[in-house]
């Protein structure tokens, strides 16, 4: 038997990402594609419809909204599941900073991204350095919702959901809300393409089952992790 089927022999499977982890998941991912799809229509229109009557534009619009409020369910619902879930789905998990150990590895997976090192640095659940950035993408995702919310509430000034955001309109006036609200879209777009091909990476080179984890729940990994 090899080095390597010797490694690969020694590898637990193990639960790692629980059910409301990947719903989560891939309620985002739906989401920010719809969003950023019917998002483009409305701020760069064009004609798709036969007569004004078909009400393209109010449908576009609909249905943006409308997904809207399920991607801010899904994220609350993450932030919610960040006190209650697992080790792997717990706050901790984003602030890898705050230990030794965490620091430690956030340097060697940096070292490894930046081609200073060959050796991966093997984790169960986020490795420091991604578990980083999806914090920045959470804060990404409130300020979406925020300024989203702040713009839709202003059709009914007075209302209720108007009064909640009043906050929105001390910090911003109108077109610095819809300046934020299209442009942080580009950076989950870069946030995408990088995540795409950092689970690929991995899968590649832990031999983890880091692709089918999101749909499965189930990693394989080493026991010396754990301890």
């Amino acid at each position: 038997m090899t080095r390597t089927q010797v490694h690969e022999h020694c590898k637990l499977k193990r639960y790692i990402w629980e059910l409301p982890v990947r719903w989560c998941h891939w309620i985002n991912v739906f989401s920010i594609v719809t969003l950023t799809a019917t998002g483009a229509f409305i701020a760069h229109p064009f004609s798709v419809a036969h007569s004004a009557s078909d009400f393209a534009m109010g449908w576009v619009r609909f249905l943006h909204f409308a997904i809207g409020y399920l991607f801010t369910v899904s994220v609350v619902s993450r932030m919610i599941w960040l006190l209650i879930g697992n080790r792997y789905a717990g706050w901790r998990e984003y602030f890898p900073m705050l230990t030794a150990r965490g620091r430690a590895k956030l340097r060697d997976m940096f070292r490894y991204y930046l081609f200073m090192s060959h050796q991966v640095p093997e984790t169960i659940g986020h490795n420091p350095l991604a578990a980083t950035a999806y914090f920045l993408v959470f804060c990404i995702y409130i300020v979406m919702i925020l300024t989203g919310f702040a713009m839709y509430a202003q059709h009914a000034p007075g209302g209720l959901m108007h009064r909640s955001l009043g906050f929105m309109y001390a910090l911003f006036n109108t077109p610095t809300l819809h300046l934020l609200h299209h442009s942080l879209p580009w950076l989950l777009l870069g946030f995408v393409i990088n995540h795409v091909y950092s689970a690929w990476l991995m899968d590649i080179k832990e031999h983890g089952a880091e692709i089918s984890s999101i749909f499965s729940g189930y990693k394989f990994t080493l026991k010396k992790e754990d301890e």
